[in-house]
């Protein structure tokens, strides 16, 4: 596994019971997202210079400890299935202070030609980078 993402939970994404907000879940995998994208070569320079994209087509979160305000965390993401046009990978978000894991998200996802707006092969490169991450233990 690689590590995606590293931050904080702040006071503005708590809901009204105190504990952070479902939609900054979302948002913190979204960003380890595309620091895993970055790793293996879709990078945002690839995606402008090939007018290429992904898009997710499925997404299954769960969320297993609640974290509050102040609380530091982690993702770390792994790939888990790679075909011709999909990734399946998942992230993994921890507590960094207790190392508890807090929630996981695992996606599928597609890549794109985003002028004819159609999923299309990933690139060579792309795919075996891929496998090497997919190669690791969790």
């Amino acid at each position: 596994m690689i590590e995606t993402y590293r931050g904080t939970v702040y006071p503005n994404q708590l809901d009204h019971m105190g504990h952070m907000n479902v939609q900054w879940y979302t948002a913190k995998f979204d960003e380890g997202t595309w620091q895993l994208f970055s790793s293996v070569g879709i990078t945002p320079s690839y995606i402008r210079e090939n007018n290429r994209g992904m898009a997710g087509l499925e997404q299954t979160t769960k969320y297993k400890a609640e974290v509050m305000a102040g609380d530091l965390l982690h993702i770390k993401s792994k790939i888990l299935e790679v075909k011709d046009k999909t990734i399946r990978f998942i992230h993994i978000m921890y507590n960094s202070e207790t190392e508890i894991e807090v929630a996981t998200s695992e996606l599928i996802v597609v890549h794109l030609d985003r002028v004819q707006r159609k999923a299309c092969p990933l690139p060579k490169a792309v795919s075996e980078k891929c496998m090497t991450l997919l190669d690791k233990v969790i």
